[in-house]
């Protein structure tokens, strides 16, 4: 096989030569004993983000990529490493000191937003306010809209009830942070109280007019779930593509696949963040 760097890019989500160098370092190493290593790991997370680019079963990969079980295998291996996650936070902190920041944040903004799922049981629930059957995610990002922390939850959890959860896992991965941002579904007793006892300062950003204002330190957060949300199809495919969502495969597809939470290490965090128009 040529050297992959030498490779036209197959697909939009092939990694590049820059991104690959950024990455390897965090691979683990072939043994020195035993038989050699015959698997390209570059392929490997080229195959991961593929799928999570695609949302295709593991089966569907193309024929371009190792087989499925080895690019499976290797995933396992890599998740309970934490590769994933600690790619993430470096990249995440290597972005900060880019943009003059301190490396670890001190100030957080938390949101959650409903996403429709496919069926699976036990998986999915009902917002009644956003009128969606499906999964929500509750996130905190720093005040340039960088990712720190998502917990996945059906969608009839209440937003202060799952932001909990986020802040207990705040609390051990970015002990700096002191101070949070958040709306006014956030303004429940429970919930002010659990921040207080670990040490967090809430403060409640609310809306002052009826028409539609950008709002201070809320828009960078809305503003990541943008980025995240895929395109919207055109007309003449929407009924199509409802008909896909319908079919078994997407039983299993990309709201309930494990590698889509890595997109935020592979597909989204070693690039450069936009400027941030934040202070």
């Amino acid at each position: 096989m040529a050297k992959i760097e030498k490779k036209t890019k197959r697909y939009p989500s092939d990694l590049t030569d820059e991104e690959w160098s950024a990455v390897e370092p965090f691979l683990p190493k072939a043994g020195s004993t035993g038989s050699p290593r015959r698997t390209d790991l570059r392929e490997v997370l080229n195959a991961i983000r593929y799928l999570v680019r695609s949302g295709c079963e593991w089966r569907m990969l193309p024929i371009h990529f190792p087989p499925w079980q080895t690019v499976y295998w290797w995933f396992r291996r890599l998740a309970r490493r934490l590769m994933f996650r600690t790619i993430h936070e470096i990249a995440l902190m290597i972005d900060r000191a880019r943009s003059g920041r301190t490396v670890e944040p001190s100030a957080a903004v938390l949101d959650s937003q409903s996403v429709k799922a496919p069926a699976a049981q036990g998986t999915r629930g009902y917002d009644g306010a956003k009128k969606i059957v499906g999964r929500k995610r509750h996130i905190a990002v720093d005040t340039d809209g960088r990712l720190l922390m998502v917990n996945l939850t059906t969608a009839d959890i209440a937003d202060s009830a799952g932001a909990q959860i986020v802040l207990d896992a705040l609390v051990k991965r970015w002990p700096r942070i002191k101070h949070l941002f958040a709306d006014s579904a956030y303004d429940r007793r429970q919930l002010l109280d659990k921040a207080a006892f670990l040490d967090f300062t809430v403060e409640i950003v609310k809306r002052t007019e009826a028409a539609f204002v950008v709002l201070p330190r809320r828009w960078v957060v809305e503003r990541t779930f943008g980025y995240d949300a895929p395109p919207t199809p055109r007309p003449r495919l929407r009924s199509a593509i409802g008909c896909l969502t319908r079919h078994d495969r997407h039983r299993h597809g990309r709201a309930t696949h494990p590698p889509h939470l890595t997109s935020i290490v592979i597909k989204r965090t070693l690039k450069t963040s936009p400027p941030s128009r934040s202070r």
